[in-house]
C-alpha cells in the first residue's frame, strides 16, 4: 500500500472499527505491482496503527494481491475474491483513474446485482476544464454518478462539516449572512511546508490547480450557498453548484500569483522554489495564489470574497473570516471613539479547529473607551474527541452511501471553468517572488489595500 493508505486510510478504518462503526466482516484487499505477502503488508502497517485496540482483529482481515492496473487478469482475480458490497479506493496517480474504472466496468465489478459497488477517487480530478470533462465522461460511461465519490479530504474536517450547522442552525448567524451586514469574506489555506520531495509533481501543477478549484471553492460554496430544501446530498450539491456557477469572470488584475524564494520558515532555512529538487529552472509555476472573487447572486451582490493559498508561508493556517460591516458612528460623535472595529467571525479549520466571534465592549473606567474581545470555541477543549486522521467521516459516508461531503461532476467542472482563463493566461510571465516564511507577495497585500482592507493575520 502507498503512503496515503498507510498514514491515513488504514488508520481511519481502524478508528471506525474501534468506535464500532465498521462491520466486523469487513475485509481489505491491497492491490499493487509490488512483490509482497499478506504478512509483509500487515507488518508495514503496524507502526501506524499498533496502538489502536481494534487493530489486532482488523489486521487479520487484510490481504494482498499482486497485479497491474492494465492487466485484465488482475481484475479477474479481484472478481474471484469479492462477494456482495465493495468499495474501490483509487489511491493512485491521477492518470490511472479513468483506465482503472474502465477495467472495473469491463470486468463487471461495478454491477450492483449482489450489493453496492462504489468508487472513491482522490483529487486532483483533472488538470483543467477539458481533462475534467473527459475524465467525468470516461468514468460515467462505466458507473452511475451515485457510485462515484470524489474525495476532498478538507471536507473531513469537523469545522468544515459544521459550517452548514453553524449557518442554518443558528438564527443569530443566518439572519445576518448577506450583503446587508457582511463587508467581505476571506478564505485562507496557508501551509508552512515547502514542496519537499514533490518537485516533479508540483512543477506540473502549481497552487492554483492544486488548491483553488477543489479545497477553496468547496469552502466558498458552503459559505455562499442558499439553504437547501433538505440535508439530502443532492439538495446540498445543487445549492453548492449554484455558487460555483455564480462566480463572476475573474479580473486578471485581481488574481495574484507568487513563488517562494529563500528564507526561513519557523526558524529553519528554506531554499528558493527554483532550487528545489526536480523543479525546472525556467519554471513559471506558482506556489501562492490570491484572488478577489464576486458572486452574481442576490444575497452576495457587492460582497467580495478574497481567497489565498500558498506554500512556505509563516504558519500553517486554514480559516474563513467573515468580516461584518462597520456600525454607524453617529451615536459616538460626542465621545473619544473615532472608529469601532467591525465584528468578525473566524472559522478555524486547521490546526486548531474552532470558531471565534469578535465584538466590542466598553473598557472599565469613567471614560467611554472601547476594546475588542472574543468569544472562542475549540473542538478539542469542548469535546473529548479521540485522535482522528480526518478521513473517518468521509470513509464512513462512503460505506453508508452518503455523498454530501463529496463533489458532484457539475461542481468539479464548474470549478475548473472558473479558473481556466487564469490557467491559460499564466502560461506566460513569471510569478512574483516572496520570502519563505512571510505572508506571501506584496501584491497580495496591495489587492486588499486598494479597497482599504487587510488580510487577517496568519495564525
Amino acid at each position: 500500500m502507498g503512503d496515503l493508505a498507510r498514514r491515513l486510510l488504514v488508520p481511519a478504518i481502524a478508528n471506525l472499527a474501534r468506535d464500532g462503526l465498521l462491520d466486523e466482516a469487513t475485509t481489505l484487499l491491497g492491490v499493487s505491482h509490488h512483490n509482497v505477502t499478506d504478512e509483509m503488508l500487515r507488518a508495514g502497517l503496524d507502526e501506524f496503527v499498533h496502538d489502536n485496540p481494534a487493530w489486532k482483529g482488523l489486521r487479520e482481515r487484510i490481504t494482498y494481491l499482486k497485479g497491474n492496473f492494465n492487466d485484465p487478469a488482475t481484475f479477474k482475480a479481484i472478481t474471484q475474491q469479492l462477494r456482495g458490497n465493495a468499495v474501490f479506493y483509487l489511491a493512485t496517480a491521477p492518470n490511472f483513474f479513468g483506465p482503472i474504472v474502465d477495467s472495473l466496468g469491463e470486468a463487471g465489478l461495478l454491477d450492483q446485482a449482489d450489493g453496492f459497488r462504489r468508487v472513491v477517487i482522490e483529487k486532483p480530478f483533472g488538470t483543467d476544464l477539458a481533462s475534467a470533462q473527459a475524465l467525468n465522461g470516461q468514468i460515467l460511461a462505466r458507473a452511475r454518478e451515485n457510485q462515484i465519490y470524489r474525495m476532498d479530504h478538507f471536507l473531513g474536517k469537523e469545522t468544515v462539516q459544521s459550517i452548514m450547522v453553524t449557518r442554518f442552525g443558528n438564527t443569530m448567524f443566518e439572519s445576518v449572512w448577506n450583503n446587508r451586514y457582511i463587508d467581505h469574506i476571506q478564505i485562507t489555506a496557508a501551509e508552512a511546508m515547502t514542496i519537499g520531495t514533490r518537485g516533479k509533481f508540483y512543477d506540473m501543477t502549481g497552487a492554483l490547480r492544486d488548491m483553488v478549484p477543489s479545497h477553496l471553492f468547496q469552502l466558498l460554496a458552503m459559505i455562499g450557498m442558499e439553504p437547501p430544501i433538505s440535508f439530502d446530498a443532492d439538495a446540498i450539491h445543487t445549492e453548492k453548484g449554484k455558487v460555483i456557477a455564480a462566480i463572476r469572470p475573474i479580473d486578471p488584475a485581481e488574481a495574484i500569483r507568487g513563488r517562494y524564494g529563500p528564507g526561513q520558515v519557523q526558524g529553519k532555512p528554506v531554499a528558493a522554489y527554483l532550487d528545489e529538487s526536480h523543479v525546472d529552472p525556467a519554471s513559471r509555476t506558482e506556489t501562492f495564489v490570491a484572488l478577489k472573487l464576486e458572486l452574481d447572486t442576490w444575497r452576495w451582490s457587492g460582497v467580495p470574497f478574497y481567497l489565498r493559498t500558498g506554500k512556505a508561508l509563516a504558519v500553517r493556517d486554514t480559516e474563513i473570516v467573515i468580516q461584518f460591516r462597520d456600525v454607524p458612528l453617529a451615536l459616538f460623535r460626542e465621545t473619544v471613539v473615532d472608529r469601532l472595529p467591525p465584528n468578525q467571525l473566524v472559522i478555524q479549520i486547521q490546526p486548531d479547529e474552532g470558531i471565534s466571534l469578535g465584538f466590542v465592549v466598553k473598557r472599565p473606567g469613567p471614560m467611554l473607551n472601547t476594546a475588542q474581545v472574543s468569544m472562542d470555541f475549540r473542538y478539542e477543549d469542548r469535546f473529548n474527541v479521540a485522535h482522528r486522521t480526518g478521513y473517518e467521516t468521509l470513509l464512513y459516508d462512503v460505506l453508508s452511501g452518503d455523498q454530501t461531503l463529496f463533489q458532484r461532476a457539475d461542481q468539479i467542472e464548474g470549478g475548473w471553468r472558473a479558473v481556466q482563463p487564469l490557467l491559460d493566461m499564466w502560461q506566460q510571465g513569471t510569478p512574483e517572488d516572496y520570502p519563505a516564511g512571510s505572508a506571501g507577495p506584496e501584491s497580495a497585500d496591495a489587492l486588499m489595500h486598494r479597497a482599504h482592507r487587510r488580510w487577517h493575520h496568519l495564525g
